[in-house]
């Protein structure tokens, strides 16, 4: 069996936030990030995404079990309108696979169809994830300043 036949990509709806929990802590709570999330967290953090107005995200899935998501939403812009990924992760153990890039482009795909003019998003420029963005012709935007104070 190809793995083409394994693999299926959906719209991400709120009966998968659990098992995109999970994945959630396996991708992020270790290295290079090494977050802090509790399961409860991570289930309130991700249900806030699919409760915004115009939420676009997609789950990956292999033999049955989500292993990867993407969530995001649309954006009003003057020009047209974009959409913007809040959040893409993948489980580690199937990191190396594609899944990520696969992501991205049923998103842009949807994207295209729905007549919005651009994908943005954020990342740290010290991680993995960067170089990860660079290679698929993400643009990174000097021009732009994250900004934050701490409280």
């Amino acid at each position: 069996m190809n793995e083409e036949y394994k693999m299926n990509i959906r719209p991400l709806t709120k009966d998968d936030i659990e098992k995109c929990a999970e994945v959630y802590l396996e991708a992020y709570n270790c290295a290079p990030w090494n977050y802090k999330f509790t399961t409860e967290k991570a289930q309130i953090y991700l249900q806030e995404y699919v409760d915004r107005n115009r939420f676009v995200g997609f789950v990956l899935i292999e033999n049955d079990k989500i292993v990867a998501a993407t969530l995001g939403h649309a954006k009003t812009w003057w020009t047209n309108d974009l959409i913007y990924i809040d959040e893409l992760f993948v489980s580690p153990q199937y990191r190396g696979k594609g899944y990520g890039k696969k992501l991205l482009d049923h998103a842009e795909e949807f994207a295209l169809t729905q007549g919005y003019e651009v994908i943005t998003l954020m990342t740290n420029k010290h991680m993995p994830a960067f170089e990860f963005y660079q290679h698929l012709d993400y643009i990174y935007a000097e021009h732009f300043v994250y900004l934050f104070k701490p409280l």
